[in-house]
């Protein structure tokens, strides 16, 4: 019988579209009958090495058609593969991958040597495949494929399959968030159907795919080892569509819009300002063929409204979307204000399985109201996160009624039409002097002037307020705003307690590997 499996959908797919394009990394272009073969020999391989239900397999490269092979041969055997952030210290990697319990290591030959120094302290760990291994190792990727059939593995797959996501988030060490495959193919996949209802039964999903007669092409130039880059990508194979895979070490928007350019995307999905105002930024300097570009969405970290206005001005016929969502909720709403004159800030259209409750009660906190409350989510959802009772219990609640809630942390409030105001994550909240500052606001605001590029704000301890507001500023080429300057522009836009004290300017901003603000290390900067 069909199954909500993720092996079992993405296979059904194949089945009935085996020649459209499914990938496009760098200068690799695969079908869905090829993809699904070289998926089938990595998942042999992996059998016979005696990796199978439930084992944990790290995928630690940068973007590639590998990472993409390999995500789908743990999923083919019931494995379950590790996203491995390749910007890992020696520490940090072996912090993941104690945790994570991984098994087998599927990793790009840049990163052996810190394997290496890594792997007598890994008891669990019995297999390591090197991509792009020049020594002749009997290692090697491409040797172990073709060692190996390419028929599919007999497994015995289901809904409740585990699919893990490692998320690091701006502060904390990294966590494991536990899905089943269906709750992640509903919460977090669109089940099955980008363009409209999700399926109610697996055996629709070939139904659906067969009657997309002009499938689209898009492209993320997230990395894979993010939790966005890895939904985008199921999100659109499994709905028979191409996936442009953005494959260069670095992001660059020239290339970026030259690559979707070049293969006619219909989405590009960016991650926040930090994407997006580059993006900009290229546009208004040279033009490029992008004639079949419908919509430009964000998923992981907000758009300001002044970098939406940019790029609405520079592509008039363009759909500028933002969705919200985290690796314990998934998609939980969007913002498409693309027929308003102006952009507003950080609000959106809640899905229907989300509400804003209150922090103590867990009730719905009704529209219009002042009262802030935290973000939470019901119905397809994760479980738990692994091997840590304490935050699985601070994070998935039950209220008074039965329902069962992840709430990750995310302050919000209900304005009068049902749209909510997000406020930022409790965790990063100032309190200066009894009131509480969100970082978002304060950074949305000076994105708004003309001289500032980039900006993080975080709060220091301060003997008078308790804590106080620093903003870490970049600003644009060729423009020289100083402080006063640019709080005297805060000031008219927000009140006063919000607004910076401290200023300093710097020539990038630490974020993490997928654009969002690394707050430990604006922090820590700061705090110097």
């Amino acid at each position: 019988m069909p199954s909500f499996n993720l092996a079992d959908l993405f296979e059904s797919v194949v089945d009935v579209v085996p020649e459209r394009l499914a990938l496009v990394a760098g200068d690799k272009r695969l079908s869905y009958r090829e993809l699904d073969k070289r998926a089938n020999r990595l998942a042999n391989h992996l059998q016979s090495r005696d990796i199978g239900a439930g084992d944990h397999v790290a995928i630690y490269s940068y973007n590639r058609a590998e990472w993409v092979e390999a995500m789908w041969a743990c999923f083919k055997i019931a494995a379950v593969p590790i996203n491995i952030n390749y910007r890992y210290v020696k520490d940090e990697l072996l912090y993941i991958f104690d945790n994570a319990d991984i098994k087998a290591v599927i990793v790009e030959a840049e990163f052996l040597e810190l394997v290496h120094s890594i792997e007598f302290r890994l008891p669990l760990l019995r297999e390591t495949i090197v991509i792009d291994d020049l020594t002749g190792s009997t290692h090697d990727y491409e040797t172990l494929l073709n060692c190996q059939s390419e028929q599919r593995p007999r497994v015995k797959r289901g809904d409740d399959d585990i699919y893990m996501l490692y998320t690091g988030g701006t502060t904390g060490m990294p966590k494991g968030t536990l899905w089943h495959h269906k709750a992640i193919f509903y919460g977090a996949l669109q089940g099955g159907n980008p363009a409209g209802e999700p399926i109610k039964a697996p055996e629709q999903l070939a139904d659906i795919v067969i009657t997309n007669s002009t499938p689209f092409a898009s492209l993320c130039p997230a990395p894979m080892m993010h939790g966005g880059g890895m939904w985008y990508c199921m999100i659109y194979q499994l709905s028979g569509n191409s996936f442009v895979l953005y494959s260069e070490r670095h992001f660059d928007a020239h290339t970026l819009l030259t690559l979707a350019a070049r293969e006619q995307v219909a989405n590009l999905i960016v991650v926040g300002d930090a994407m997006a105002r580059p993006l900009a930024d290229a546009l208004a300097q040279r033009s490029y063929e992008l004639g079949s570009l419908f919509v430009i969405g964000s998923g992981g970290a907000i758009l300001s409204p002044a970098v939406k206005n940019q790029l609405k001005a520079l592509l008039p016929n363009t759909l500028i979307m933002d969705s919200f969502g985290a690796s314990e909720t998934g998609s939980a709403g969007m913002v498409l204000d693309h027929d308003k004159a102006e952009s507003e800030g950080p609000t959106f259209t809640l899905s229907d399985s989300v509400a804003i409750l209150d922090e103590d009660t867990l009730e719905p906190i009704a529209a219009g109201s002042e009262q802030r409350g935290l973000m939470a989510k019901s119905g397809a959802i994760p479980f738990a996160y692994y091997k840590d009772e304490a935050k699985t219990a601070a994070t998935f609640r039950t209220d008074a009624g039965g329902t069962r809630w992840v709430i990750p942390g995310d302050y919000a409030r209900v304005l009068s039409d049902g749209r909510i105001e997000l406020l930022g994550r409790g965790s990063m909240c100032i309190n200066s002097g009894g009131e509480k500052i969100y970082p978002e606001e304060v950074e949305a605001c000076l994105k708004a002037h003309p001289a500032v590029f980039d900006t993080g704000v975080v709060g220091v301890s301060d003997e008078r307020y308790g804590a106080k507001v620093v903003a870490i500023v970049r600003l644009r080429d060729g423009h020289d705003a100083n402080a006063d300057e640019l709080a005297a522009f805060c000031r008219s836009k927000l009140a006063a307690y919000k607004c910076p004290r401290t200023w300093l300017f710097c020539e990038e901003i630490p974020r993490t590997p997928v654009g969002k603000p690394d707050y430990r290390k604006l922090k820590a900067l700061a705090e110097q």
